[in-house]
């Protein structure tokens, strides 16, 4: 994609990897999880913990592809006031502290539509998003939003799935940009573990049908499962573990305990420990 003089932070990053050897970790985090404050100071830690990529939920009332991990962060964060503008806001404000960490927006389509869809994609450019991963818009839908963030200069991440067919690829790569997001599982997020075997050979797959990189993500919990992955994948997704490690770090009252961000951040150092450890059986894409 080109986008002028803007920077491509998603390729150089994946460009950098390519030339250490390794895949990158790739985290995510509720925006507002579980308030504003908190969330920021998550987010303003994850660079130097480790992550190499970060995705910035948007809090939705109804995540259907979401586990019960991701659905509670994104109730949180709508009760403690948390909107579509104070997410734009957390990527301005991570944006003006790192000019290098590439950030995605992931979430659905509803609360996009609801502030409006060039206003959105406006407001997410100029505060520094670089792309964005929408689960619930199918490429038959591309003219609706993908089309235009391209044009604003956004990456459109597309997930494929275990039961991603040929046929079906062909339309899932057809406006996909910045790096494919293969889902390692079927289902929901953080209900079942990632089998590297299975990942492997459909990982395989992909590489035949396109030069991007790919990420794998859903089911990745541990470091070690993380650098299991991180030997067949360009990049590792952790979620839910890290949404859960916020959950585990609330006190009775549900307010932020002392150590909350630093024990989530720790939770971040040792996967991306687990990913950096790992040598890649085959070399990355970028």
């Amino acid at each position: 994609m080109n986008t002028g003089a803007a920077p491509d932070r998603i390729h150089e990053r994946f460009t950098a990897l390519r030339a250490e050897g390794r895949a990158g970790l790739v985290t995510f985090v509720t925006a507002g999880d579980p308030d504003f404050e908190t969330s920021w100071n998550i987010l303003a830690g994850l660079p130097e913990a480790g992550a190499d990529l970060i995705e910035i939920g948007m809090p939705f009332s109804d995540p259907m592809a979401d586990g019960p991990a991701i659905q509670a962060s994104s109730l949180r964060a709508l009760g403690s006031g948390q909107n579509m503008a104070k997410t734009i806001d957390l990527v301005r404000r991570f944006r003006a502290a790192d000019a290098t960490t590439p950030l995605l927006l992931m979430g659905y389509y509803n609360p996009i539509y609801r502030y409006g869809n060039q206003r959105f994609l406006d407001d997410a450019k100029s505060a520094g998003a670089d792309g964005l991963i929408i689960v619930d818009l199918p490429p038959e839908e591309d003219s609706e939003l993908c089309l235009p963030a391209r044009d604003t200069g956004l990456h459109f991440i597309r997930l494929a799935t275990p039961t991603t067919d040929q046929a079906r690829l062909a339309k899932v790569l057809t406006n996909a940009s910045g790096f494919i997001y293969y889902v390692s599982i079927t289902g929901i997020t953080g209900t079942r573990s990632a089998r590297p075997g299975d990942v492997n050979e459909r990982i395989a797959a992909l590489r035949a049908a396109t030069d991007l990189p790919i990420a794998v993500g859903f089911g990745i919990k541990t470091p070690q499962q993380a650098a299991a992955i991180a030997r067949i994948a360009d990049a590792v997704v952790v979620g839910s573990a890290l949404v859960e490690r916020i959950r585990q770090g609330l006190d009775d009252d549900r307010r932020p305990g002392a150590g909350l961000v630093a024990e989530t951040l720790g939770l971040v150092k040792e996967l991306a420990a687990g990913v950096r450890g790992a040598r890649q059986s085959g070399a990355a894409t970028g």
